[in-house]
């Protein structure tokens, strides 16, 4: 079994090393994953959970009415 896991591990170590072009792709999509999730997420997607309660029984409390409400109307 630690046979496999390793030359499968040394498989992808060698095709990273070897690559010239994918190296560039790669960093392309790190920085684009970093714009996504670090950059957009503060702008666009407020924490409305924080805005409307203090503690955790009030967050439990604000989630259940928020539910009973969209699925009532």
């Amino acid at each position: 079994m630690k046979n496999a896991v390793y030359r499968i591990w040394r498989f992808y170590v060698d095709g990273f090393k070897s690559m010239t072009t994918g190296r560039v792709l790669w960093l392309i999509i790190l920085v684009k994953l970093f714009i996504m999730f670090a950059i957009l997420r503060i702008f666009f997607f407020p924490n409305y959970l924080n805005e409307h309660t203090n503690d955790s029984s009030e967050k439990d409390d604000f989630v259940s009415n928020q539910l009973i409400e969209r699925i009532g109307q």
